[in-house]
C-alpha cells in the first residue's frame, strides 16, 4: 500500500511528466541531428515564406543560406539544452531532491514555451506567416508542445515545497 501511495503521488506524476517531455525533447534533437535536412527544409521554407500566400509580407523574409543554418543550429542547442535540464530535474524529482528538481525542470520547461511559443507560433507563425503555408506549418505540432510543457508548468508548481533546514 505504501508503494502505492508513492508511484501515485504528486512527486511521482510530476517525475514521469517531466521525464516523457524529457524524453520527447532528445527524440526531437536525435531527429534534427540524424535526418539534419529534412528538418532543415523546413525552417528554410518558413524563413523564405515561399508558400505562403501573403505577398505584402514577403518582405520579412530571410533566404540567406548562413542565416538559415545558424537560425536551424540554435534551435537544435536550444532543444538540447532544454532535454538536459529537463533529464537533470526528472534524476532530481527520483532522487527526492525536490527544490533542485523543481528549478530544473521549471528551466527546461520554460525553454521549451519559448521555443514552440516564442519560436514557432510567434516568429515562424506570425511574422514568417506560417500559417498560411500548407507545406510547411508547424502551428500544430508547437501548439501540442506548448500545451504539454504548460500543464507540466503547472505540475511542477502544485508539488508542495519542502520546510528549510
Amino acid at each position: 500500500m505504501r508503494l502505492l501511495a508513492r508511484v501515485g503521488s504528486l512527486r511521482a506524476v510530476v517525475a514521469v511528466t517531466v521525464g516523457f517531455i524529457a524524453l520527447n525533447m532528445l527524440l526531437v534533437v536525435l531527429g534534427n541531428v540524424t535526418d539534419y535536412g529534412t528538418n532543415e527544409a523546413f525552417v528554410r521554407h518558413v524563413l523564405a515564406m515561399d508558400t505562403t500566400f501573403g505577398a505584402g509580407l514577403r518582405w520579412r523574409a530571410i533566404t540567406s543560406p548562413a542565416v538559415v543554418t545558424l537560425v536551424y543550429v540554435a534551435i537544435i542547442v536550444w532543444e538540447a539544452v532544454s532535454a538536459l535540464l529537463l533529464t537533470a530535474g526528472t534524476v532530481a524529482y527520483l532522487r527526492g531532491r525536490e527544490d533542485n528538481a523543481r528549478g530544473l525542470a521549471s528551466a527546461g520547461l520554460l525553454m521549451v514555451v519559448a521555443l514552440f511559443l516564442g519560436g514557432f507560433i510567434t516568429v515562424g507563425g506570425e511574422w514568417f506567416a506560417m500559417w498560411q503555408s500548407k507545406d510547411w506549418n508547424g502551428i500544430g505540432a508547437a501548439l501540442r508542445m506548448v500545451t504539454v510543457a504548460g500543464f507540466a508548468l503547472v505540475l511542477v508548481h502544485l508539488s508542495p515545497r519542502r520546510a528549510s533546514s
